[in-house]
């Protein structure tokens, strides 16, 4: 058994499932929400906090996960972390009602966060610095299967299971993690770690970050304009402002600032958190389409999005090998300006005759973009930091994914309701329809899903679908605006190659069997 322990390659099976844990889970609720709505008796309004719960706490605490790694060893809070989350899952399936689903979902994120920023310090301590690309690019690769297969596994569990069942599937998957990790992960817990927990920047951090999502997500239902939004946006900058005042007088920081020193460690995280925004924010509004649009069922819109997940497998793993030649700054740049040009392409497709072809062909491009993306900025924020600062990067590498990914399901959304809002009184009133007050607004929230209201008639019910494609092209244009402009500023901030970070002297890796 010890010939096993440590061994590089099979670790990467432990970590590789767990992170496919955390994302399968992310994308595989969405398509159970309907089922647990209509078992539970839930409002729209306690449903969305099934998932928006999850998402919160599993963003404020990834990078306090992972300074506990740095503290107590990455491979306990790892093994801690995937025992919680296969528990919860199974205790999530086995409730009756909506508020101890939501409050389980609210552990399970926590369980989630202690999961995901060890991987990446495990792996940095199992791996050579300068041989980090390509296991960084297979557990992208895997995490990539995960997300998109969500939809279809999840389609699959429901229609000829139960929606409880999208749960249990996280019990076998971990039990198999934790007998691996047992077996082949090794301890690695640095000797020099800040012994302080830095109760304050935890506060001030999770404060922030469930400010800023919490106003996010919020915003399409209660409105941009609305005081409850802009209090929390506030907030969230007055906490983060305070955060960063601070760390950078605390002797012991929670998040050394000075990683965003390094200008390939901020252009990397820059460009998780945009790619992020793309990457969730463009399967939100095309499922809506692609479902109630085009009237494909989940099983099959679960399909079609399958080509962009084994795009981002293929490209996940061709990202890796380029490295060795070019380093990450040519593939992220790459990456970017592919992330583009898919979503200009999407905007066209959709507004062209919706071909299942066309479609399909940016749905590669996109995920070929995204994979590109995600190795090569995950890699210079791994080999950028110091070893000694190896779990916080992982954690603030998963943060930059949620944050990005929660504000793009958030905004995307919202100028997708804005559009149709603008444009749906003024189409109606071309067929003769007039709308106005809580009529209309019922009408709005129903087109801005694709769905045609029950009370239209044959000519106003033609105007849904140009109405809806109208907003969701907004969006992906915006998409492609903000992929454009992050490879411009990706240009300007990674002049150079990236040196690979050495181990900080006096920050030794102890390890053990």
């Amino acid at each position: 058994m010890n010939r096993l322990r440590g061994h590089p390659w099979l670790t990467l099976v432990p970590l590789a499932l767990g992170g496919m844990m955390v994302s399968l889970d992310t994308t595989v609720v969405a398509v159970a929400q309907p089922a647990m709505q209509a078992d539970l008796g839930a409002s729209v309004g306690d449903i969305q906090w099934v998932t928006t719960s999850y998402l919160l706490a599993l963003a404020a605490m990834l990078v306090l996960a992972g300074k506990l790694g740095d503290r107590l060893g990455h491979r306990r809070v790892f093994l801690a972390g995937t025992a919680g989350f296969a528990a919860t899952s199974v205790a999530i399936g086995l409730s009756a009602d909506i508020t101890s689903i939501t409050a389980l979902r609210v552990a399970q994120g926590v369980f989630g966060a202690l999961m995901q920023p060890p991987t990446l310090a495990l792996l940095r301590a199992t791996f050579p610095a300068d041989r980090l690309n390509v296991p960084i690019a297979v557990r992208s690769g895997a995490l990539g299967i995960a997300t998109a297969a969500g939809p279809v596994v999840g389609g699959l569990l429901v229609e000829y299971g139960s929606w409880e069942s999208i749960f249990y599937i996280n019990l076998p998957l971990g039990i198999v993690a934790i007998a691996m990790g047992l077996l082949v992960l090794r301890e690695a817990r640095l000797d020099t770690v800040a012994r302080s927990s830095d109760p304050v920047a935890v506060i001030l951090l999770a404060g922030t970050l469930l400010a800023l999502l919490w106003g996010s997500v919020q915003a399409p239902e209660y409105g941009w304009g609305d005081v409850r939004i802009w209090g929390a946006l506030a907030g969230a900058c007055v906490m983060g402002a305070g955060f960063c005042v601070w760390e950078a007088r605390t002797p012991e920081p929670l998040v050394p600032l000075s990683l965003f020193r390094s200008a390939a460690f901020s252009a990397a995280v820059m460009l998780m958190v945009l790619v992020s925004f793309i990457m969730f924010g463009v399967p939100f509004v095309c499922t809506f389409f692609l479902q109630n649009v085009v009237g494909l069922s989940p099983v099959e819109c679960g399909v079609l999005v399958l080509w962009l997940t084994l795009a981002m497998v293929v490209a996940g793993i061709a990202t890796g090998l380029l490295m060795r030649r070019t380093g990450s700054r040519a593939p992220a740049l790459l990456g970017m300006a592919l992330t583009a040009v898919a979503a200009a392409g999407l905007a066209h497709a959709t507004g062209a005759g919706s071909s299942p072809d066309e479609l399909r062909l940016w749905f590669i491009v996109l995920g070929l973009g995204f994979s590109a993306v995600i190795v090569a900025s995950t890699h210079l924020i791994v080999a950028a930091a110091p070893l000694r600062h190896s779990g916080v990067a992982g954690g603030l590498q998963q943060t930059a994914m949620q944050v990005g990914g929660s504000l793009g399901t958030a905004v995307l959304g919202a100028v997708l309701v804005t559009r149709v809002d603008t444009l749906l009184p003024q189409r109606l009133a071309e067929t003769g329809t007039r709308m106005t007050g809580p009529e209309l607004d019922e009408a709005v929230r129903s087109v801005s899903l694709g769905i045609t209201p029950a009370s239209f008639g044959p000519e106003a019910a033609s105007v849904v679908p140009g109405t809806f494609v109208a907003g969701m092209d907004t969006a992906l244009l915006i998409c492609g605006g903000v992929a454009a402009l992050a490879a411009l500023a990706g240009r300007l901030l990674l002049r150079r190659p990236a040196a690979e970070a050495a181990p900080e002297a006096g920050a030794e890796v102890r390890t053990m069997a």
